[in-house]
């Protein structure tokens, strides 16, 4: 249970003050066994057992552990389908070739990151779980209110991403204890460094910064969560006072969200102001955010003014949370929630980013949410659209569901890589994240360095070119279970060798980066199973003339660098 140093509620101008209670708990160096205790630990040192009885346990213990994989096993033969484990750990076994000397077996054998991705995959694809958990969800949900890992129930039948009650709740972020585990567990646990150095690096250029870090839902509507009344005050973790302090004496310009939607939250008599079975805020509560930050950025007027016109609509969509808790088919628990929407347009068409603008926009779902159609609140009425109409001038953005601590910046230092600056003409880069990200995110250092276009030893269609080629798979990216992370669809990253089919000016290349589906609608697609070594046929088409709507989706990428900065296809399985 958090202590009082762990969480704090926030109000302005004054200092932090405790959100939750503290219960005292002896530590594991200072607690001692009770009397119940010590008798169980005797009693089970001294137990025997005959052996029939071990052996009757023996027998139960390997029936328990066997029964699952045997149900999966005749499932999949009365689907006349290869056995699915059998495939997976198949694709785990190292070549013959590498019989040929013990570092050579060694070498290749599995990693870690291929250990858990088979596990994944046992697992989704396992009969049972399929079947039980769902009902199990049910159960739980319905009759205790309880949600999941990822998801848990509040007050009315409120949904909230447990990560989010973690950043709130938890410890410190800036402690350096906990800066030290999680720069243990491969991250760079500053924001502050990374982002004074992204700052840095754009100043170079003569571009200025601003960071906006969107508040979770459990910092502004905390009384949605806990059931009882609390006070009308944004809650934080215990380190997001020392995170402004550090941010103002580096002289990094930061624009607060929290603030704008307290005085709303305030002004509305403590209504509610983020979807109630979503991790994102509310229509109103976005337009708000960005009209004040609009009236925060200090530029020169546009060279002309552009028309925009709002299309109001209503939409209606149960929330993320809500569909990561997997019920059976048919079954719902939670009801769809309605908004109001205000869809930006120009003329007669939809608006849509500008990569000649001089302000670029770097953000997360919080940004994407009513921009993106795929994530059911409606398009063209996202947090670019509004700021756009609020400044009364075009915008460029980058939008990635996922990651924000570093995704929209490693988008950006990879097209510069590529020789595409992307950062040609910018006068202001707006760099949204949620706020969990400075608990929970990886904060690396990204260069923004132009470089050359790569050498074209890998194949590049060109504009409105398409192809049918097939090829080896030599790597593939990492994807999320369904259901694990609060976005239904996913693009993952595949490297393709030994290619055949490229058109006859590009005979001579042999490999290619090819983005595919990998998940849709929280189910997994065909390419999400790809493994190295298996033999693929796929239609391809340039990335470029995809990415106006593919960009923003969630997306993972290949782990090799130069891989990273080979121009990637856009792909589906051909049949």
């Amino acid at each position: 249970m958090p202590g009082p140093d762990n969480n704090h509620r926030i109000e302005r101008d004054s200092p932090p003050e405790t959100f939750l209670p503290s219960y005292d708990q002896p530590t594991p160096e200072t607690r001692t066994n009770t009397p119940r205790e010590e008798t169980a630990e005797r009693d089970l040192n001294e137990t025997t057992f005959s052996p029939r009885a071990r052996s009757l346990i023996i027998v139960l213990f390997l029936v328990t552990i066997s029964i699952v994989p045997a149900i999966q096993f005749a499932s999949d033969l009365a689907r006349k389908q290869t056995p699915s484990i059998l495939g997976i750990l198949g694709g785990l076994l190292p070549p013959a070739s590498s019989l040929r000397s013990p570092v050579a077996f060694w070498n290749a054998m599995p990693h870690h990151e291929e250990l858990k991705s088979a596990e994944k995959s046992l697992e989704t694809e396992s009969v049972v779980s399929n079947f039980l958990l769902p009902w199990v969800q049910l159960g739980l949900t319905s009759f205790l209110g309880m949600g999941s890992d990822q998801g848990c129930v509040g007050r009315d039948w409120w949904l909230f991403y447990r990560p989010d009650v973690e950043y709130v709740v938890g410890p410190a972020f800036l402690d350096p204890e906990q800066m030290v585990r999680r720069s243990h567990l491969g991250s760079q646990p500053d924001p502050v460094k990374a982002i004074v150095d992204f700052r840095d690096q754009l100043a170079a250029r003569g571009i200025d910064l601003i960071i906006v870090p969107a508040p979770v839902k459990p910092a502004i509507d905390a009384g949605m969560l806990t059931g009882w009344p609390v006070p009308l005050v944004e809650y934080q973790n215990a380190s997001y006072p020392e995170f402004v302090r550090r941010l103002q004496s580096n002289s990094v310009r930061l624009f607060d969200p929290a603030a704008v939607l307290m005085e709303a939250k305030v002004r509305a008599h403590g209504a509610p102001l983020y979807l109630a079975t979503d991790t994102h805020w509310r229509p109103e509560s976005m337009e708000s955010v960005a009209a004040a930050l609009a009236r925060a950025i200090k530029l020169p007027g546009p060279p002309a003014p552009v028309n925009y016109s709002v299309l109001t609509n209503r939409v209606s969509n149960l929330g993320d949370i809500g569909n990561m808790l997997r019920f059976p088919a048919g079954w719902t628990v939670f009801p769809h929630e309605q908004a109001t929407i205000h869809q930006v347009a120009i003329g007669n068409a939809l608006w849509r980013p500008s990569t000649d603008a001089d302000i670029l926009l770097l953000g997360d779902s919080f940004s994407n949410i009513y921009s993106l159609e795929p994530m059911h609140w409606g398009e063209a009425a996202g947090f670019a659209e509004q700021l756009s109409r609020a400044l009364g001038r075009p915008m460029d953005c980058i939008l990635r569901n996922d990651n924000g601590a570093f995704a929209t910046r490693e988008f950006l230092s990879r097209e510069l890589a590529r020789g595409h600056d992307r950062l040609e003409g910018k006068k202001l880069v707006v760099w949204e994240f949620a706020t969990r990200e400075l608990a929970q995110g990886d904060w690396k250092l990204l260069p923004l360095r132009l470089g050359v276009p790569p050498a074209a030893s890998f194949l590049v269609l060109n504009p409105g070119q398409h192809a049918v080629i097939a090829g080896t798979v030599e790597a593939v990216s990492s994807v999320p279970r369904p259901r694990s992370v609060p976005y239904e669809d996913h693009i993952m990253t595949v490297e393709l060798g030994d290619i055949s089919g490229a058109p006859a000016s590009q005979a001579g290349c042999n490999s290619c980066v090819v983005c595919l589906f990998s998940m849709r609608g929280n189910v997994w697609t065909r390419a999400a199973r790809l493994r190295p070594g298996d033999r693929v046929k796929v239609n391809v088409e340039p990335w470029d003339d995809v990415s106006a709507t593919y960009d923003k989706f969630n997306h993972s990428d290949l782990d090799d660098p130069a891989l990273q900065l080979q121009p990637p296809l856009w792909g589906s399985l051909a049949d």
